[in-house]
């Protein structure tokens, strides 16, 4: 398997997710992972990094600050390049959550649907390195 340079910070507040989460990202080849579970944590440790992250995974259900709101934040930081939602909202809130982000200009690449889609996410992540996949 080979092994991508990609920088993924992963923001999940439930601990099976986010390990789980982890594990299908690591069976792709990534391995840049630095997990957090929350979006406090997440801008402690995005704003202690040298550099900006490829991607930053997120809930978009967090305890402290809804997910849209952590990529807005980290996104005019310049803490990351691109994100992804990850919910359980029906699709028609994720629509709606897009279509917010692409109003405000935030770079989401999409949503992913809990349970996780083995296939959808391996997709997404990797169109942030290649976006003609």
């Amino acid at each position: 398997m080979p092994s991508y340079s990609l920088r993924i910070v992963l923001v999940e507040d439930h601990p099976f997710q986010l390990m789980a989460t982890q594990c299908l990202l690591r069976s792709f080849g990534f391995d840049q992972l630095t997990p957090v579970e929350n979006a406090e944590q997440a801008i402690r440790v995005m704003s202690q990094s040298e550099h900006p992250f490829d991607l930053m995974l997120c809930d978009q259900c967090l305890p402290d600050l809804p997910g849209l709101e952590l990529v807005e934040i980290a996104s005019r930081r310049r803490f990351i390049t691109s994100a992804i939602l990850l919910s359980g909202l029906p699709t028609s809130e994720l629509v709606n959550l897009t279509i917010q982000a692409a109003q405000r200009s935030l770079p989401l690449l999409g949503y992913l649907s809990k349970p996780l889609n083995k296939d959808e996410l391996e997709r997404l992540v990797r169109s942030t390195f290649n976006p003609l996949l």
